[in-house]
């Protein structure tokens, strides 16, 4: 039961006095008191120290140039990528590392480095990179951020890593993951292409043509709503340019996607004729209205050569009956030399054709003397032949003994 104790402190004090001479704890408490100030001081000083170094930390900002956290990331994303069996795997397996804002564009180029590292190309990239596309549009401005920055460095590429980027990209195309409209870039000229973009553009278009066909292909390039973004590919600006774009499709066995820019190449060259006939009409027409008077000095002259021309002219035509006359009616002396000609001829070929009659006659006449011979003289009988072997491997056996 408790009770009030209105002289609660002094029976305190006394009950400390009590317990300080019975446990000594006289020193312990003065030690207690000025640790507890030493450690309330040092606490306030840390407090600062830690404000300090905040500050200082704020205004040096450390920047790591060695990338350890990217290539750390690459290495992941490889490593999932190589260890998954299906795209629809790795795609739930990519999905699952919670990727920061602005790695996106590192996973869409870790895809493409990875498909163009294999021997051979495989679908399973191009189904992974769809399946990214379709989920996110980030994705799909990365990947084709991703064509633009890989056209521009094509010619570093080698033959398999060329044709693997094409028909990865040219999968997309036709699944339309990504828009038509990355093929802007791509400028179909002699002087803008290299020999490795003419190879990667041949392959991207010879998949494009597998998958799709030739009249789907045709009619996806003449889309009015694409037709901008193909004029780099089918250049109209210069008949040059036109003409080397024609033969390189067609040499790659796809002339049936230029028929539009034939029949363009066509219309373009006659009018193109015809304006350079026309300043020239023009600068005659400008000549003739300065020179007048020279042309009445021009125009006598023709006519005096016109005279000097019908003049030699009637002269000829007389010359060449009388030569013709001659002609038809040759001599009697040349007659009698072209009978003799012709009989001498005559005579050569008939012995000829004797000599040749006779060499015939003597050829079947051996011939039939050797039939004759072969016919009187019976062949062996295979029994006999037996025989005659038979005979000589004895006498063989009997000479080695």
């Amino acid at each position: 039961v408790f009770k009030y104790d209105p002289e609660y402190e002094e029976n305190e004090n006394k009950y400390k006095q009590i317990r300080k001479q019975i446990l000594d704890e006289s020193d312990a408490d003065d030690n207690d008191e000025s640790s507890e100030d030493e450690d309330g001081e040092e606490n306030d000083g840390e407090e600062e120290e830690s404000e300090d170094e905040a500050e200082k930390e704020k205004q040096q900002t450390i920047i790591d140039q060695t990338e350890t956290n990217l290539v750390t990331l690459r290495r992941t994303i490889y490593l999932t990528i190589q260890s998954s069996v299906g795209a629809e795997e790795c795609a739930h397996k990519l999905l699952k590392m919670n990727l920061r804002p602005g790695q996106e564009m590192e996973l869409c180029q870790m895809i493409l480095d990875s498909c163009a590292q294999q021997r051979t190309y495989e679908r399973f990239f191009g189904l992974l990179g769809q399946r990214f596309c379709l989920l996110k549009k980030e994705y799909i401005e990365c990947f084709e951020k991703v064509f633009q920055d890989q056209y521009d460095i094509v010619h570093r590429l080698e033959n398999v890593k060329l044709r693997n980027v094409a028909k990865f990209f040219a999968h997309l195309l036709y699944t339309d993951a990504i828009s038509w409209g990355v093929l802007r870039c791509i400028r179909l000229t002699e002087e803008d292409t290299t020999s490795s973009s003419r190879v990667y553009i041949k392959n991207l278009f010879l998949e494009l043509v597998e998958f799709l066909g030739l009249t789907k292909l045709n009619n996806r390039l003449k889309d009015p709503t694409l037709t901008e973004y193909f004029e780099g590919i089918f250049p109209r600006d210069n008949t040059k340019n036109t003409r080397f774009s024609i033969n390189f499709f067609t040499s790659i066995g796809l002339g049936g996607l230029t028929d539009e820019l034939r029949d363009f190449l066509r219309t373009n060259t006659s009018a193109v004729q015809d304006q350079q006939q026309q300043p020239k009409d023009d600068v005659v027409d400008d000549d003739d209205d300065d020179d007048d008077g020279n042309d009445v000095l021009e125009f006598h002259r023709k006519l005096q050569q016109m005279k000097m021309a019908t003049a030699g002219r009637e002269g000829r035509e007389r010359t060449l009956p009388s030569q013709r006359s001659n002609q038809k009616s040759p001599s009697p002396q040349r007659k009698k030399k072209d009978e003799k000609h012709s009989s001498l001829t005559t005579k050569k070929i008939s012995r000829h054709d004797d000599k040749q009659k006779k060499k015939r006659r003597k050829q079947s006449v051996t011939s039939s003397s050797s039939s004759s011979t072969s016919s009187s003289s019976p062949s062996p009988s295979p029994e006999r032949r037996m025989k005659k072997k038979k005979d000589k491997s004895k006498r063989n056996e009997s000479r080695r003994k």
